[in-house]
């Protein structure tokens, strides 16, 4: 092991004093987290609640095992993706009756996407990000073609200039606030205010916001939005995204995609589709009742928390993450490409290094966990609600021992690395 720079008892120093006036320090503990690892993937999948398996073992043996079908009374499952809509809405800032959850992120964006645009006729364009999750961007691709519209690709910071010479022409603005490589976060409500000024509607993908920073969508005026539960809100691999659909749009809008549970009578078995009042349209197919309960379950460990704290302690340890690497990693090759500036931050930090993935890698054997994504990012998910300043400084720590000592391997084989 090399000897620690001078600056490492500084930083140990401060580390200490940051987590010591923690206000989220007892939150840990709400986690299943293996011992002496440090945890920096939170942003792809959240580690396991401690409230999850408990309930798990009782819907697989009590709910499914001995009550059977009866479950969809007895237990509520019926009510489900309306009830666990409500929990994550009270999350992203939305009143109930809004919010809904079931099926998956990419079907939840169609059918947003899809129904946003129906509510805009005439308007031709559907604006994304050329930088957005590929998802985002494929199923914007699918939308436009089976409806006849055209797909512009902006980026964020170019949108105003679009909407001056064309935005009478734009149906929907559909972004992410957080850039998944690189952390960077946009202004939710400036671009939702120039789009609305422009007479377009918005959708918002909260896959990396969701349960990360407060999100206001209410008081922001959203259209749309929708988000994933396996991020930031720790539902499990595969968890049910959401989908929140701003209550002025209820009696209009129409989803792309219908079916049996989004009927207005749906025991009634009818031939033709007529829909259910509000976000209850939203549903689709038989809701996936072990991951929705997972979900629910994971979802208390939000329930005595202020987003606004939560949002504190992660700039704070985003910052001290920033300092430390600029501090230990200078002049070994990394650049970082989040923003310094905290109000243009989400809850990562992306690194840069033409040998990303091998350090990945080498972190991973370290019991550091963190990801990367091609072809040069190191991305550090930063989740405020189990990690510590000790935490950040030892898996910089550790960064740069692996790099002065070599080792790491310069060009691994390419796996999956997510």
């Amino acid at each position: 092991m090399t000897t620690a720079p001078p600056s490492h008892t500084e930083l140990a120093a401060r580390a200490a004093a940051l987590d010591a006036e923690a206000p989220l320090a007892d939150t840990r503990g709400r986690f299943l987290l293996p011992e002496n690892v440090v945890y920096l993937d939170g942003n792809s999948l959240g580690p396991l609640p401690a409230a999850v398996p408990p309930v798990l073992d009782d819907v697989l043996h009590r709910q499914w095992g001995t009550d059977l079908i009866a479950s969809w009374n007895t237990h509520a499952w019926w009510e489900a993706p309306v009830r666990v809509g409500d929990t994550v809405g009270r999350i992203v800032g939305a009143a109930p009756g809004q919010t809904l959850v079931g099926d998956s992120t990419s079907v939840q964006l169609y059918n947003a996407l899809g129904a946003a645009a129906a509510l805009r006729p005439g308007r031709p364009l559907l604006v994304t990000d050329p930088d957005h999750f590929p998802t985002d961007r494929y199923l914007t691709d699918s939308v436009a073609a089976r409806t006849g519209l055209e797909v512009r690709r902006v980026r964020p910071a170019d949108l105003h200039g679009l909407l001056a010479a064309e935005g009478d022409r734009v149906a929907v603005v559909g972004y992410s606030p957080v850039d998944y490589r690189t952390g960077e976060l946009h202004d939710i409500a400036a671009l939702t205010g120039a789009a609305h000024e422009a007479g377009a509607l918005v959708l918002w993908d909260l896959c990396h916001a969701a349960g990360a920073m407060p999100v206001r969508l209410d008081a922001l005026g959203v259209d749309f939005a929708v988000g994933c539960g396996y991020k930031f809100l720790n539902g499990g691999p595969g968890a049910p995204a959401f989908l929140y659909v701003a209550e002025r749009h209820h009696e209009h809008w129409s989803p792309a995609l219908t079916g049996w549970t989004g009927h207005a009578d749906p025991f009634g078995l009818h031939d033709t589709y007529t829909p259910a009042p509000g976000i209850a349209r939203g549903r689709i197919g038989t809701p996936p009742m072990l991951s929705l309960l997972c979900l629910e379950a994971a979802l208390t460990v939000f329930d005595d928390l202020d987003l606004e704290q939560v949002r504190a302690r992660s700039l704070s340890l985003t910052g001290f993450l920033l300092r430390c690497a600029g501090t230990l990693l200078d002049g070994l090759g990394f650049e970082p490409v989040t923003p310094a500036d905290p109000e243009r931050r989400g809850s990562q930090v992306s690194l840069r290094h033409p040998h990303a993935y091998g350090l990945v890698r080498a972190l991973a054997a370290r019991g550091i966990v963190g990801d990367m994504r091609a072809p040069d990012l190191l991305r550090f998910g930063v989740n405020a609600l189990y990690l510590s300043h000790a935490d950040v400084l030892r898996a910089v720590t550790c960064l740069r021992e692996i790099v002065t000592t070599g080792a790491y391997d310069a060009a691994p084989e390419r796996g999956a690395v997510t």
